[in-house]
């Protein structure tokens, strides 16, 4: 594996903002961005931590508008790509443009695991801007790796660069991980990434066996902010494949100061594996939910666990966080 190269993705600005509950600033992007671009880091993402458009009563609302935030980004960086996220049904082709003329050269357009039809408009917007196209599929341990693949080519068809494949929930286990990679990555041409979430504790595992199924791509975030237990730590992350002799590109001390010096003061709670986010993992719930989830179990004097495991018995995945409340009422009932 030593001459084994990986691009890596930072979400910080993105998948993190759920962690801050959608509170960042100017200031504060500033800060990151410069030292990500300063750290060597390929590609950054920033929006609200639903996507474009996200700002909402159903998500939460934004402190500071994500288009001035992508653009305070994009000041900071030359050579690292500003990316956005962009799930069809909330986030818009309009809102694309505003995100490439605030300085995005990348869009991942996110669906269901199940639902890749949904992204052909938004894929072939992105060509036509002139931008790179990422086709990301969300939960995908809901369905078997060959459903995952025929999804999968469907995204390239429509002009994708690269398939994402996103642990959403934190629910599966590193061979799962594989298999995933592995069947998607016979099925394409393009390459194929990994984004993992924490809440069993698995995500370096699984970043791991995604890469070593050959993913050419891997996600984290500084101290793994992000949404249930977060994301694969990204400073951790560098160090690990440094050891393992991968390539990265990355300025590995350069990016544990600023994990240490500008990420871990922006904390609103440890990015540990509670009880909350174990369930996530265990029941298999999108991991942006858990937030949702607190507030429901507050208002209803619930037991958050016993949501989550409603919610996962329903299969109800990201676009469905409406529901948590009438799942929330239902219970109540009794």
């Amino acid at each position: 594996m030593a001459s084994q190269k990986v691009t890596l993705v930072d979400t910080t600005m993105r998948d993190g903002s759920h962690a801050v509950r959608h509170s960042y600033t100017t200031d504060q992007v500033t800060a990151i961005a410069k030292g990500l671009e300063e750290a060597g880091v390929p590609i950054a993402e920033i929006a609200h931590g639903d996507g474009l458009g996200g700002s909402s009563y159903t998500y939460g609302f934004s402190k500071t508008d994500e288009i001035e935030l992508v653009r305070t980004a994009a000041a900071q960086m030359r050579n690292t790509k500003v990316a956005v996220l962009l799930l069809p049904g909330v986030g818009t082709i309009e809102d694309l443009k505003r995100s490439r003329d605030a300085g995005a050269s990348v869009v991942r357009v996110a669906t269901h695991v199940t639902e890749a039809d949904v992204s052909a408009q938004h894929i072939a917007a992105a060509k036509e801007l002139g931008m790179m196209a990422v086709g990301f599929l969300m939960m995908t341990h809901m369905v078997a790796p060959e459903r995952i693949a025929e999804e999968a080519v469907k995204m390239e068809s429509y002009g994708a660069d690269y398939i994402n494949l996103a642990d959403s929930a934190g629910y599966l286990m590193p061979e799962g991980v594989g298999e995933r990679i592995e069947a998607v990555r016979e099925a394409v041409k393009i390459p194929v990434g990994f984004h993992a979430h924490n809440n069993l504790a698995l995500a370096m595992a699984n970043s791991l066996a995604a890469l070593e199924a050959g993913a050419a791509y891997l996600d984290g975030t500084l101290r793994g902010l992000g949404a249930g237990a977060g994301n694969t730590q990204l400073e951790v992350l560098v160090g690990v494949l440094e050891r393992r002799d991968i390539e990265t590109g990355v300025d590995f001390y350069r990016l544990m100061d600023l994990a240490q010096d500008v990420a871990e003061p922006l904390m609103q709670r440890p990015q540990i594996v509670d009880s909350g986010s174990l369930m996530l993992g265990y029941a298999g719930v999108y991991s942006s939910f858990l937030l949702h989830v607190y507030n429901a179990a507050e208002k209803f004097a619930l037991e958050p666990r016993d949501i989550l495991v409603e919610l996962g018995r329903r299969g109800m995945v990201g676009g469905q966080e409406d529901m948590i409340i009438d799942v929330a009422y239902q219970l109540r009932k009794g």
